[in-house]
């Protein structure tokens, strides 16, 4: 994974004319495109004035967890802590949602404006132990420039 030049791509996605969902889309897509191990990539954002999370775009399969309570799964529980969350193998995680039956690993950042976070990226992978701090760091620097487009 070169991230210098997956970081210069997602520089010129937010930097585009675009709508920020086409911007959000372009995203998913690249990583997905660009990391063989990131089978399904998408952004949730909180859902107004509700404890939840909303799915906005996405890459991947079809999922049906459009909305996700505060606590519940892997992304509840970044909405709760405000903290990266990495699981290297899903099925050693009580509180996980299934999204498929084909994910081990899934990563989750929150996208923080102003101090508050208000969404998040989610990554799973087919590929259980896939994660490493490389992963971390890039997808920091996607939310992170994220959070300037609100």
């Amino acid at each position: 994974m070169d991230i210098y030049k997956i970081q210069q791509e997602i520089d010129a996605i937010i930097s585009s004319e675009k709508s920020l969902e086409l911007k959000l889309q372009e995203i998913c897509d690249t990583l997905e495109k660009q990391i063989s191990y990131y089978d399904w990539v998408g952004f949730y954002f909180k859902n107004g004035d509700k404890e939840e999370l909303k799915l906005a775009q996405y890459t991947g399969e079809e999922t049906e967890h459009t909305i996700i309570p505060f606590g519940k799964g892997i992304c509840g529980q970044v909405a709760v802590s405000n903290e990266n969350f990495v699981v290297q193998d899903v099925s050693e995680q009580n509180n996980y949602i299934s999204c498929g039956w084909q994910v081990k690993s899934e990563i989750v950042i929150p996208i923080f404006v102003d101090g508050e976070n208000i969404g998040q990226i989610d990554i799973d992978s087919h590929t259980a132990n896939t994660f490493t701090a490389k992963d971390e760091e890039l997808l920091e620097y996607i939310c992170k420039k994220i959070s300037i487009l609100f």
